[in-house]
């Protein structure tokens, strides 16, 4: 297959405070390089933005390290409910599903309302679609998690949320993570598609809603494609995504519009992090956090922002 462009990828699997010991960011590193590999080889082999974005959401969401799919945090209640969207960038369309339980891949489910007139569904409406398209009944719960939610419950929940990533001696009691799954794309078309997936923030209140399934959270055009992770009420109150993606269309670069959007949220004492990509191949990322769990692929090596912890908002290549 001819390229007409060099396909482009970043993910990232949370925002935080802090990855425990070097044994936990080479896991983290490992398992988000993994996805990179596999992605990157799907696009050289002529997948559209599209495809690309969804493989590799899967791919995270079925990693029980991260808070999507399986490995997804409990609400307050007990529960698992996930969240993902997906905006295909060419077609100008968002499909999303909101608190849906008992599935593998809540990705899928944004993949196929992508064709539908209805484009984003609400718990009932996510748990009739996934009966609709057979989608076989999972339990994504793992011990890690449970684990996670009875050590919260016996101190009356007092976490505002779940820890980014789940291993056994990252576990945080405090508010230290905040973890979303996301996937840019540019395909060797030219196109652009945005991907984002969450278990939500944990043991939040019953039916709060994640800026994942938002396009604050999750946005692209022809011009350029953002996904968020960080605190969702942050990136619903500063409309993070499609702020970027709007400045790119406006003209500006997108190191300009990802500088501007995160001293903006920075003033605002936002707590988020983004990736992004635009039309050109250019790579971008951003964190108020001090963390970010980003990896990407520039069309000719790996790289990744787990190391990443000096005074910049951003950083782009």
């Amino acid at each position: 297959m001819e390229l007409q462009v060099q396909p482009k990828l970043i993910i990232h699997g949370g925002a935080g405070s802090s990855l425990h010991g070097k044994g936990g960011l080479e896991a983290v590193r490992q398992s988000l390089h993994t996805v990179i590999e596999e992605v990157y080889s799907l696009l050289l082999c002529g997948a559209t933005a599209s495809q690309a974005v969804v493989h590799g959401c899967q791919m995270l969401e079925d990693n029980p390290r991260f808070n999507a799919g399986t490995g997804s945090v409990l609400q307050s209640d007990g529960q698992i409910r996930m969240s993902a969207s997906l905006m295909d960038g060419a077609l100008g369309r968002f499909s999303g599903v909101i608190n849906i339980s008992r599935v593998k891949n809540p990705i899928e489910l944004a993949q196929f309302l992508q064709n539908s007139p209805d484009r984003v569904l609400s718990d009932f409406g996510s748990a009739e679609l996934a009966r609709e398209m057979q989608l076989p009944s999972y339990n994504a719960l793992t011990d890690l998690r449970l684990q996670e939610w009875i050590q919260e419950r016996q101190d009356n929940f007092k976490s505002a949320m779940a820890g980014v990533v789940a291993e056994p001696e990252l576990i945080e009691t405090s508010n230290t993570g905040r973890g979303t799954i996301g996937v840019v794309v540019l395909d060797a078309s030219g196109k652009l598609a945005a991907g984002t997936s969450t278990g939500g923030k944990g043991f939040e209140r019953i039916g709060r809603v994640s800026d994942s399934a938002m396009p604050a959270g999750n946005y692209a055009t022809n011009y350029a494609g953002v996904s968020c992770t960080g605190i969702g009420e942050d990136i619903i109150d500063e409309c993070l995504a499609p702020r970027i993606v709007i400045r790119v269309t406006d003209g500006m670069s997108l190191k300009e519009a990802m500088l501007r959007s995160f001293g903006e949220a920075h003033q605002n004492k936002r707590d988020l992090g983004a990736i992004a990509l635009d039309c050109s191949g250019a790579i971008a990322w951003g964190k108020t956090s001090e963390i970010l769990l980003a990896a990407y692929h520039d069309g000719e090596k790996i790289g990744d922002t787990l190391e990443w912890n000096d005074s910049e908002l951003i950083g782009y290549c």
